[in-house]
């Protein structure tokens, strides 16, 4: 299991040194959410934040952009730092295009869906992706509930990749805890995206090794 931990949760007054608690830790990726106050009603950080922990830590950087443009601002994370740069299905006209630009930036691409969206929209572009992020809560906020019909889409993109040799990795984010994680696991998740979880743990070495021993 790989485990990203979601600096929406952690200290930002010691950004680099929570990255560093959970690298030691074990947790493979860092799961940075942004937010533009439009396509969701939340703002959360710009390139800038995260370019400075960029190279002292040997996490994946896992960034998801929760944008109405995610092209126009593409390149900016990516020279900032991003391995893996997450767009939103419903914030694009053009998805195959959107994927083809991403990885002319030699990053991996990413797509995610809000719950209410159907997992089937995505059938046509699953050959061309490297990860594939359900959002298992509404995107916006940190700290809600997980929402059960994730597991049917995790189920399904599970299912397509066995059935079609593809190799995106299947990546949740919401509500995740011991039990949601569980369920998540038997459905075929490969990527935990877990903040308030984690950094919000009374012991966040034995949550991260929970978590990582799934």
């Amino acid at each position: 299991m790989i485990v990203a931990p979601s600096i929406l949760a952690a200290d930002f007054s010691r950004l680099l040194e929570e990255a560093k608690e959970m690298e030691a830790y074990g947790a493979q990726f860092l799961h940075i959410d942004v937010m533009d106050g439009h396509f969701v009603p939340n703002i959360t950080i710009g390139p800038m934040v995260y370019r400075n922990i960029k190279g002292k830590v040997k996490m994946l950087f896992d960034v998801h952009l929760m944008i109405s443009d995610p092209k126009y601002y593409a390149e900016a994370y990516v020279r900032a730092g991003a391995d893996i740069l997450t767009f939103h299905y419903e914030a694009v006209e053009d998805v195959k295009g959107m994927i083809e630009y991403l990885h002319s930036l030699n990053v991996k691409a990413g797509i995610s869906i809000r719950p209410g969206t159907d997992i089937r929209v995505l059938d046509e572009f699953l050959p061309l992706l490297d990860l594939v992020l359900v959002m298992s809560v509404e995107p916006g906020f940190g700290g809600q509930s997980f929402l059960p019909s994730a597991l049917e889409k995790i189920a399904y993109l599970k299912n397509e990749k066995n059935r079609h040799h593809y190799s995106y990795l299947i990546e949740v984010d919401g509500g995740i805890n011991s039990e949601t994680a569980k369920l998540c696991r038997d459905a075929g998740v490969e990527v935990l995206v877990a903040g308030t979880y984690i950094f919000g743990s009374k012991n966040r070495e034995a949550t991260v090794r929970e978590l990582l021993a799934l």
